[in-house]
């Protein structure tokens, strides 16, 4: 018998109204583990090359993995991966909560989605049983206005709802979609192909918890971890005060907060959107997720200038950044409120507050008038604008109709020299930190296979000269032993960050919490591997988790290989090859010539060709052949 998982996979064809259930065997779950590794494997074995995001055929997979649910701090995650509607790439995004574990206790562990309804529907997923409901009633409401009506229904408060709102079912390319209202699938679209299929959400409740090894083990570890996280290390100490807004301020007297589109990493009232600022006036409480002490998410109210209601959470750091300092914005209860809004009506605050910055400079630069924006005055720095705008591409209204395709969609729409200011990878918009900044992220953003992602890789500031050793000495097994500067981008950096993408890979795939192991939080490299043990049973060792990282790399890689990107497409916005304008980094840039050294040196490294395809003698190493010859098959080895 399995520990730690079900053996059961949900298979959901909307288009036929039909279910079933796959029992895969121990070798594929042992193979692909979950999360984005498993999602790929059915993406890329079940779906053509060429298939329009918002085609019925289009596959979406959520998915836990095998020890996702596990009562252990870090645990909870459960992500999405499917083909997205704003880069045409592959695309996974994660979320905490309880819906992953919630998943697991309903008696899967993975739900694999094709088709599209002819009505709007929602899943009903529990205690081993689905049933494809009418969603008529919910179709045009709110995040909030759904889970709310879905409880009532089916009569229980405790039902764990991952549902859409406006957003998606209008095909915002970035729509999300929310668990509990407070937590986001954010990235890459997700919500806009459930809104294409015509599935406004997915209703998770179980009872029954998959058997552990040797459960005296995992609860002994867990125990320890709640005793003990907020002693390790400063940082710690502020996810469980602050949260994730406890690094605005730090950001910015580094002079990485991007600030008015990225045109500068400084904003002068940063203190006004910080998280002491927020812990001062507007927080309510801190929330955690299943099974974890940290309790690092903000919960948020406010009366005034905006109504802000708690039941949508609070903004983390991304979305304090992107709608705050790089719109401009200094005013802490309008980034609540843009929140909110955006989780109302299912947003990813990143991608939002990113085309509300473009618009911004775009309006500054004379490119849209205020007769374009319906009268509002774009500037920076404009909160009420900020606000409004986010509701406009949540409705696809006026302007907000081209922003709701993208900044790189919405540049090319109106050219005039936009593009130049388009800060995006592959299509999708950079996230709160600044790649002339940092080397890990200067690789990380041009080399992600689904555009720009900021946590495929550790952050360089805790590997350089002086930093905590605490970071180092947790990285040694890896053979990780000399802090390097932060920006460099040379042979040593592009190890290390192979290295850590490894690392990142194994997480993603395990659907693992970054604040609990990242590998430099709580869970060192070994207690993770002794968890596992104790979960699965397997004899699982640090060599065999990194091949599951190194795997989950190769197969996103192959999945745009075979959609025709190429090397051409590893590469960095305009803006990054500009000095920063202002602040202790003024000046700072990525230098082209270097990276385009290190992006060909890391190709090798990994065991891809000059052209970024990964080689026949990779995948078999990984044990991925069949997925050599599938792009064998179309032609990608070809000169």
């Amino acid at each position: 018998m399995p520990f730690g998982y079900n053996g059961k996979i949900l298979r959901v064809d909307l288009s036929k109204g039909e279910v079933k259930v796959d029992e895969p065997d121990e070798y594929f779950y042992r193979t692909y583990a979950g999360g984005s590794s498993l999602g790929a494997y059915y993406l890329l074995k079940e779906m053509p090359p060429g298939v329009d995001p918002f085609s019925p055929d289009n596959i979406v997979v959520f998915a836990g993995s095998v020890i996702s649910g596990a009562p252990v701090p870090g645990f909870a995650r459960s992500g999405i991966v499917f083909k997205s509607p704003l880069t045409g790439a592959i695309a996974d995004t994660q979320a905490a909560g309880y819906f992953g574990p919630e998943l697991k206790f309903s008696g899967f562990d993975a739900i694999v989605i094709r088709g599209k309804s002819k009505e709007p529907v929602y899943l009903w997923v529990h205690d081993g049983e689905v049933e494809i409901r009418d969603a008529s009633g919910i179709w045009g409401k709110t995040t909030g206005e759904a889970q709310d009506s879905i409880r009532k229904e089916l009569g229980d408060e405790r039902i764990i709802v991952a549902g859409i709102g406006q957003a998606g079912e209008n095909l915002v390319r970035y729509a999300c979609v929310l668990n509990n209202l407070k937590h986001a699938y954010g990235r890459l679209g997700a919500g806009a192909v459930m809104g294409s299929k015509n599935l406004k959400a997915i209703a998770v409740r179980g009872h029954g918890k998959p058997e552990m090894k040797d459960k005296e083990t995992v609860l002994t570890m867990a125990k320890h971890f709640s005793a003990n996280f907020m002693e390790e290390s400063s940082d710690n100490r502020g996810l469980h005060d602050l949260g994730t807004p406890q690094y605005v301020m730090g950001q910015n007297e580094d002079g990485q907060l991007p600030t008015h589109n990225f045109q500068t990493g400084y904003l002068e009232k940063a203190e006004n959107i910080s998280g002491e600022r927020m812990k001062d006036t507007v927080l309510v409480k801190g929330e955690g997720c299943y099974a974890c002490s940290v309790r690092c998410k903000r919960v948020v109210k406010a009366d005034e200038p905006y109504k802000v209601d708690p039941a949508y959470g609070g903004p983390e750091y991304e979305t304090l950044a992107m709608l705050g300092s790089d719109c401009g914005v200094d005013d802490l209860v309008a980034v609540c409120k843009g929140n909110e809004l955006c989780n109302k009506y299912g947003l990813d605050t990143i991608s939002t507050g990113a085309s509300i910055a473009f618009a911004m400079e775009a309006y500054e630069k004379g490119i849209i008038t205020k007769e374009d924006t319906g009268g509002l005055d774009l500037r920076f720095g404009n909160q009420d604008a900020m606000v409004k705008m986010v509701e406009m591409i949540a409705k696809r209204e006026g302007i907000g109709d081209i922003l709701a395709e993208g900044v790189k969609r919405a540049a090319e729409k109106l050219g005039k020299g936009a593009e130049k200011f388009a800060v995006h990878v592959k299509g999708e918009e950079l996230p709160a930190h600044d790649a002339r900044v940092k080397g890990h992220l200067t690789l990380m953003y041009a080399l992600c296979p689904m555009g720009a992602d900021h946590v495929q890789a550790e952050h360089d500031g805790a590997f350089t000269p002086g930093s905590d050793s605490f970071f180092s000495d947790r990285v040694e097994p890896l053979g990780i032993l000399e802090p390097l500067e932060l920006s460099s981008i040379d042979y040593r950096k592009v190890r290390r960050f192979f290295y850590f993408q490894s690392v990142f890979g194994m997480v993603d795939t395990l659907t693992l919490c970054l604040f609990a192991f990242a590998p430099c939080r709580y869970f060192t490299f070994k207690e993770l591997v002794d968890l596992i043990r104790a979960i699965t049973g397997w004899e699982m060792s640090l060599w065999e988790l990194l091949k599951i990282g190194e795997r989950k790399i190769a197969m996103f890689r192959a999945f745009n290989v075979r959609e025709g990107f190429t090397k051409e497409d590893d590469w960095l916005p305009e803006r990054m090859f500009e000095g920063i304008l202002t602040g202790p980094r003024k000046g700072q840039k990525v230098d082209k010539e270097k990276l385009r050294e290190a992006i060909d040196l890391y190709y090798e490294m990994v065991g891809w060709n000059k052209n970024g395809v990964p080689t026949k003698g990779k995948l078999a190493e990984l044990d991925l052949f069949w997925l050599a010859e599938e792009l064998d098959k179309h032609g990608k080895y070809k000169e």
